[in-house]
């Protein structure tokens, strides 16, 4: 019985030792014939300024395509904001407009609609210009063959009756909004997706 515990304990101690070791120090064993090759890091491509411009420009077609598709599919939902950056009416045309107090905005049922020149005269708004808030109504949609997008509808409120036509152009977000009866003028600008945090 010692005897067999003596001998249990000898090799415990020898694989404990084993592995010590084995922690502490690793060798690898190859053949004469075999070498170890180090491989250094990759050198970055040089491109040519012709292949930078044809790089730069797919870069923007992808992102105009994504920003395209998602202000096409936002005016088929209905939560939508179109922001100005120049406006037409009455003959004249103001650009550096802010696009926060210009824009057209829809959220499902709910619109409104709103310009404001900060010209110093305050306006129906008191920003310069005048504000309608109403319901959309009557919403049509047509899809053109070039992929520009159209949208219509009628903005019904307590002060406001007017039409509201969208024009999405295609490979872009970029639009054009025509706004007739109550103040009539034209707007340029882009359409983004938005959802109001009261419309969720």
């Amino acid at each position: 019985m010692k005897k067999t515990l003596f001998i249990l304990t000898i090799m415990i101690t020898m694989a404990l030792h084993a592995i010590a070791q084995t922690s502490h120090e690793v060798e690898i064993e190859t053949s004469e014939t075999t070498q170890l090759e180090v491989i250094t890091p990759a050198q970055p491509v040089q491109e040519s300024k012709k292949e930078i411009k044809e790089r730069e420009k797919r870069l923007r077609e992808f992102n105009d395509d994504v920003a395209h598709a998602r202000a096409r599919n936002s005016l088929r939902r209905g939560y939508f904001v179109f922001l100005a950056d120049n406006i037409q009416t009455g003959g004249h045309r103001y650009f550096a407009i802010n696009p926060n107090s210009n824009f057209v905005l829809a959220q499902a049922d709910d619109g409104i609609i709103q310009f404001a020149f900060n010209t110093g005269h305050p306006g129906a708004n008191g920003l310069g210009g005048w504000t309608g808030k109403g319901n959309v109504r009557n919403k049509r949609i047509q899809y053109k063959d070039n992929d520009d997008v159209i949208i219509q509808y009628d903005l019904v409120g307590s002060h406001v009756y007017a039409t509201v036509c969208i024009t999405l152009f295609h490979n872009s977000n970029n639009a054009i909004v025509e706004v007739s009866g109550g103040p009539n003028y034209r707007a340029y600008g882009k359409i983004l997706p938005y959802r109001d945090k009261d419309h969720r």
